[in-house]
């Protein structure tokens, strides 16, 4: 599933090839892509002629903010089109004369036939139109209960110690645990606990202070060097261009099983910890 620095990265693609993008036409190839409102055509009216007028992001979240014309031409909010692309959802940005691959889901078109394509082999990825007025932290649970963003203020080391000191759960678990942190996801666990050599399998309660001072700073710079790279090309991923990241250049553990550390020689293994995938150094990590 694509993480923070992914979904970072399609927000900036999305944002600078979707300046002054109104949609003038919608087609919805897969109905159970959009998750709310629950009436289809509510969706196709309320976001006809709305202008995207910015995107951000929360978490895996990518969230547009929509303006859209009133009666007497002034521009109003028109709420937030909020996508989740969960393991395999990507959008491409083409023309119109394209023609749509087995695995679109959901076409948007501006009036100088350009397309916004979201693209879904494993169909799980799921889009909201949350009109103005409605909270949509009320109506999209995961988006509610999201922790801190890791290069917030409030991903400090007070905050860290709070949460990790009343937890039994592995260290890799807990920094998969959206609601403790959000957008951390497999990939960036793993690298993140190398870099600050911490076995992904101690108690998270175990982290001392030395230790969880050097993970935050850790995880702050795994994820910027990915964001950097474009993210990675473990997953499905694709950015806007339908190109992969290259951050698995740089990888230190994850999918290095068998292979030597890039710091030690020892070698890589591998370890199933609440059912993900776990890569560390036995060495490097303690």
């Amino acid at each position: 599933m694509p993480e923070l620095p992914e979904v970072e990265t399609v927000r900036k693609g999305l944002e600078k090839k979707l300046k002054n993008f109104i949609i003038s036409e919608i087609e919805i190839i897969r109905p159970s892509t959009i998750a709310f409102p629950d009436n289809k055509d509510e969706f196709l009216k309320g976001l006809n002629n709305s202008l995207i007028d910015k995107w951000s992001r929360r978490g895996k979240y990518l969230i547009a903010n929509l303006k859209k014309y009133s009666d007497n031409n002034t521009l109003d909010s028109n709420g937030y089109l909020i996508i989740h692309l969960r393991m395999t959802g990507h959008f491409n940005w083409l023309k119109r004369t394209n023609s749509p691959c087995k695995h679109t889901r959901v076409r948007f078109f501006d009036s100088k036939e350009n397309e916004l394509r979201f693209i879904d082999v494993r169909s799980f990825g799921q889009i909201w139109w949350i009109k103005e007025g409605l909270d949509p932290k009320k109506i999209i649970k995961g988006l509610g209960s999201l922790g801190p963003e890791p290069f917030s203020k409030d991903f400090n080391y007070v905050y860290l110690k709070k949460e990790f000191s009343k937890r039994t759960k592995s260290i890799k678990a807990v920094l998969l645990d959206q609601r403790i942190i959000a957008g951390i996801g497999n990939i960036y666990a793993d690298e993140s606990l190398f870099e600050a050599g911490i076995s992904p399998f101690r108690e998270a309660k175990t982290i001392k202070k030395r230790e969880l001072i050097k993970l935050r700073i850790s995880i702050m710079d795994v994820l910027e060097k990915s964001i950097g790279s474009g993210g990675t090309t473990f997953s499905d991923f694709r950015n806007i261009e339908g190109l992969n990241g290259n951050y698995s250049m740089q990888a230190n553990v994850y999918k290095r099983t068998g292979e030597k550390c890039k710091r030690c020689s020892n070698l890589i293994q591998r370890k199933k910890i609440t059912g993900r995938s776990t890569h560390w150094c036995s060495n490097c990590q303690k």
